[in-house]
């Protein structure tokens, strides 16, 4: 049951890129959207999920929050790492070939990073396979709850997986190819828990980690960039209905 309900969470990912790149005019209104679906997926669905799971406290802190903020600087340096060693290698603005925006599309920035920060979300998607699996094996009830938050919730991992691989200067068919990888990741996570039975607190610990990465997309690259040459109230109100479309989410998923 959970494989097919996992096809459902493929064909939403799917529709979320499909939109992502259609809307390419009105781009500022996609990474204000996208950086909404992020930050309320972050902040409402896989924070409370992880402190959930997680278990114990170290040093008087939750586990889930300290790795949250190790996602967080993880990716911080990460980004810095490739920026300084694209710069190094003359792959600056400098170095733009004849006739080329140095601060088109992908403003110098290093498409390194929006591959990993795609790849990150694939394995999200896993982890939200193997969540629905896991759920499944609790009982029905628990597994509609949590199919309805990972199916409507895809969209928004579709989404951003395309506009995070785009975002960093990645060419349509690289784009295209990790939000197939995206898509078909839950029904592989889904499938997997046919296997084996996974423990609570390692998933717990994978999401904190994950969320504090994907705050610091969300925080420090896409809402920027969405403000930076549109700093229209449309793009506030993108970001803000993207966050209240996840609280929409989780709310009917509870």
């Amino acid at each position: 049951m959970a494989v097919i309900v996992a096809l459902g969470a493929f064909l939403m990912t799917l529709a979320g890129g499909w939109t992502a790149q259609r809307v390419t005019d009105r781009r500022h209104l996609v990474l204000g959207l996208a950086g909404g679906l992020m930050l309320g997926v972050v902040g409402l669905d896989l924070l409370p999920e992880a402190m959930h799971a997680a278990g114990d406290e170290v040093f008087g802190v939750p586990l889930a929050l300290l790795l949250f903020v190790g996602g967080f600087l993880t990716a911080h340096v990460v980004e810095r790492l490739l920026a300084v060693r694209q710069a190094a290698h003359g792959a600056a603005n400098d170095a733009a070939a004849p006739g080329e925006d140095p601060h088109g599309p992908s403003g110098g920035r290093v498409p390194q990073v929006g591959l990993t920060a795609a790849a990150a979300m694939v394995g999200h998607s896993v982890a939200d396979g193997v969540a629905l699996g896991a759920a499944f094996q609790v009982g029905g009830g628990m597994g509609v709850a949590v199919a309805l938050a990972v199916i409507t919730h895809d969209f928004a991992d579709g989404f951003n997986t395309y506009t995070l691989t785009r975002l960093y200067g990645n060419a349509r068919r690289k784009a295209l190819l990790m939000l197939f990888a995206d898509a078909v990741a839950p029904v592989v996570g889904a499938a997997s828990t046919l296997l084996f039975t996974l423990p609570e607190e390692p998933l717990g610990a994978y999401l904190g980690f994950f969320g504090g990465a994907l705050l610091y997309l969300a925080a420090a690259e896409i809402l920027p960039e969405a403000h930076h040459r549109h700093p229209a109230l449309s793009t506030l109100m993108c970001t803000v209905g993207g966050v209240a479309g996840i609280w929409l989410v989780v709310g009917l998923a509870e």
